[in-house]
């Protein structure tokens, strides 16, 4: 379904049960909600579920950037309220786990728990030009070259040799991203600098998700997010890289399920 929200039309859906808490799964870059889809199969009795895609992405509608982070968690939170949702548990995967850091940050008291997976708090200065190099990679020559080099970057070498449907499901999100949606978000990112204000958060249950072998999020950077907010909690998925929740999914919706049972 679509709402105009901030004056862009936002693809979503709503699923599992109506009578429980509800639980917005939050995607990642060049991704749309299905990557979500075992994650919300599994756990469609127990929440009143939403996945959207974010501005630019899967039949969101392809703005013209750059985006920010403002842009992005305004769209979220319009959306709660297009559909009435006071409160939700939060899960964010990469750049889902950025916009994650700032909801907290602007807007806690609309969320329950926060589950930050394969994410960053800060970009180091090496980052920025690698964003930029994609960006000007798709704005030359459109997503279909950057397919292969992000699909290496998010899947371990075993994952992906195994040919899976997962996989290919994932690499075809990426080729049908939109290059504005793509190149929208990566200015964002670019910009990313919420790691030395995680220490202000206080009461709400975090836990933190890394991928042994994620070399765009690595685990130190996720262990530094940890350090920043008192009380929160750390499970480290090995092997896995940067796609965790489909590379691992059975033990990343187990490792979701435990979390979101204890809050």
């Amino acid at each position: 379904m679509l709402a105009n929200v901030n004056g862009v039309n936002i693809n979503y859906e709503v699923s599992g049960n109506p009578d429980k808490p509800w639980l917005t799964f939050s995607n990642s870059l060049a991704t749309n909600l299905h990557m979500w889809d075992d994650q919300a199969e599994a756990l469609a009795d127990e929440f009143h579920i939403l996945r959207y895609d974010k501005r630019g992405h899967g039949a969101s509608e392809p703005v013209a950037g750059p985006y920010t982070f403002d842009d992005l968690i305004g769209d979220i939170v319009g959306l709660w309220d297009h559909l009435g949702i006071k409160k939700t548990h939060f899960v964010g995967l990469s750049i889902g786990g950025m916009t994650a850091q700032g909801i907290m940050l602007k807007h806690a008291d609309r969320l329950l728990s926060v589950v930050i997976a394969n994410s960053m708090g800060k970009v180091a200065p090496e980052f920025v030009g690698a964003w930029q190099d994609r960006i000007d990679l798709a704005n030359e020559n459109g997503m279909d070259p950057l397919v292969q080099s992000t699909m290496e970057r998010w899947f371990t070498d075993a994952f992906r040799n195994q040919g899976s449907a997962d996989a290919e499901k994932v690499a075809n999100m990426i080729s049908t991203t939109s290059v504005a949606g793509y190149t929208g978000c990566a200015a964002a990112i670019q910009k990313l600098n919420y790691l030395d204000s995680l220490d202000q958060i206080s009461g709400l249950p975090v836990l933190f998700i890394a991928g042994a072998q994620d070399a765009g999020t690595p685990p130190a950077g996720m262990e530094a997010m940890h350090r920043n907010m008192a009380g929160s909690e750390y499970v480290l998925l090995d092997p896995a890289a940067h796609i965790s929740n489909v590379e691992r999914s059975a033990d990343f919706t187990g490792t979701l399920s435990g979390f979101l049972a204890n809050h």
